[in-house]
């Protein structure tokens, strides 16, 4: 990796799948060992804010979206920077950012006789922590495009989500198991810890040349990444439900082992993304995003049916298949359309769709869920990602070229 010379976005011929993979193997690990922070936390914040500190569903809500809020801010400014500074110094800055995080996860843990003031602690871990996503997430994919060129654009965002849902099907177990044994103090310190080993791996990468020194026409970027963005948040809202609110089904109706539901979602994520995520690049990103967000509706209405928690591990393996194409799908659309020289701030905007998304969609629920019933949540959510189909389905019907800058593809 040390001895790979810097290379450009405009690659002509293909690269063997073996060749892309080792290429972005050093990138995809950082990316999977960062990610492992998030998973250990998905199932215990919401039992931290709810039973811990005594908070209700809608606070749950806003403390589980303040990292995806953070994130979309964070998400134009980490794009840019990547575009103009280097895609390594991204990823490094989010990971220092991460480590941060995790201190103010310990700092909230000797204030839980006070819960206002440790929910307040918790909530500006998780604002730290969603900067430090969007700068790695962001970092990573501009990385990988600029190794192995947008011909790749589909197998770059596969391998990148690869690394992120298996780190959440990892981290789901582990961080039960620690919350249950040391208590919040042990996520804490993981948080804290892990993005150090991660900025091991990559402070050694020679980096990529930037691509622009510029400033880009943020209108321009934004415009050509509207359809799939919208398309993405759509189907973003039922990962939303699963993370955040399978895990108060299980302890409303009693039932043991809520970290299988998310290990179901992010293995099932994994799963498809190994098996079928070579599809964008190879039939066209819309049709599959098209087929990938019917299925995620129908785990999202499964869930809502079952009265089991079998039930519940179907649906949430089924909608973890489905949702496993569709960031890929969407965005090979959405980086088709953008600007060469701006396609790390082309994929930020396009990811800051996700954040808008479980930012808005994760307090909303809670809001429902107090109203209606968990049950309701994912009602809501099954009908929410079925407009991603329509999205999916006009731009089948109708695509626009008038924003198509990616004539190198």
């Amino acid at each position: 990796m040390n001895a790979m010379p810097p290379m450009s976005f405009n690659v002509s011929s293909p690269r063997p799948a073996t060749s892309v993979f080792v290429a972005l193997l050093p990138i995809v690990s950082a990316v999977f060992v960062t990610y492992f922070i998030i998973g250990i936390a998905m199932p215990v914040v919401p039992l931290q804010v709810h039973q811990g500190l005594g908070f209700g569903t809608f606070i749950v809500g806003v403390v589980a979206g303040a990292q995806f809020a953070a994130s979309l801010i964070s998400r134009f400014w980490a794009g840019h920077r990547s575009d103009t500074r280097g895609a390594k110094r991204a990823v490094i800055t989010g990971l220092i950012v991460a480590a941060g995080s995790g201190l103010l996860y310990l700092l909230s843990c000797p204030f839980v006789a006070a819960p206002d003031a440790s929910v307040t602690i918790l909530l500006a871990g998780r604002v730290l922590l969603g900067a430090a996503e969007s700068f790695i997430t962001v970092g990573a994919l501009g990385w990988g495009l600029a190794l192995v060129g947008p011909k790749n654009t589909g197998t770059v965002m596969t391998w990148v989500g690869t690394a992120m849902y298996g780190a959440y099907a990892v981290g789901a177990p582990v961080g039960t198991a620690l919350y249950a044994s040391y208590g919040f103090v042990a996520i804490g310190l993981a948080t804290t810890l892990v993005p150090l080993l991660a900025l091991g791996l990559v402070a050694p990468l020679r980096p990529v040349a930037a691509k622009s020194q510029s400033r880009p026409v943020f209108a321009r970027v934004l415009r050509a990444v509207l359809l799939p963005g919208l398309g993405l948040a759509f189907s973003s809202v039922g990962f939303g439900a699963i993370t955040t609110f399978v895990v108060l089904i299980f302890a409303q109706n009693r039932w043991d082992q809520a970290w299988v539901a998310l290990t179901a979602v992010s293995g099932a994520f994994i799963v498809g993304r190994l098996l079928f995520g070579h599809l964008p690049d190879k039939v066209g990103g819309l049709k599959v995003a098209l087929v990938s967000v019917l299925v995620e509706a129908a785990g999202q209405a499964l869930i809502w049916l079952a009265h089991s928690p079998l039930l519940v591990f179907v649906g949430a393996a089924l909608a973890g298949l489905g949702y496993a194409l569709v960031y890929p799908g969407f965005g090979v659309e959405a980086v088709r359309r953008a600007p060469p020289e701006s396609r790390a701030l082309a994929m930020g905007a396009f990811t800051a769709w996700l954040d808008l998304a479980l930012g808005l969609a994760n307090p909303a629920l809670g809001l429902l869920a107090k109203a209606a019933g968990l049950d309701a949540v994912f009602l809501a959510s099954t009908l929410v990602v079925l407009c991603a189909a329509v999205v999916a389905a006009v731009l089948l019907v109708a695509p626009t070229h008038s924003t198509n800058f990616g004539g190198d593809r």
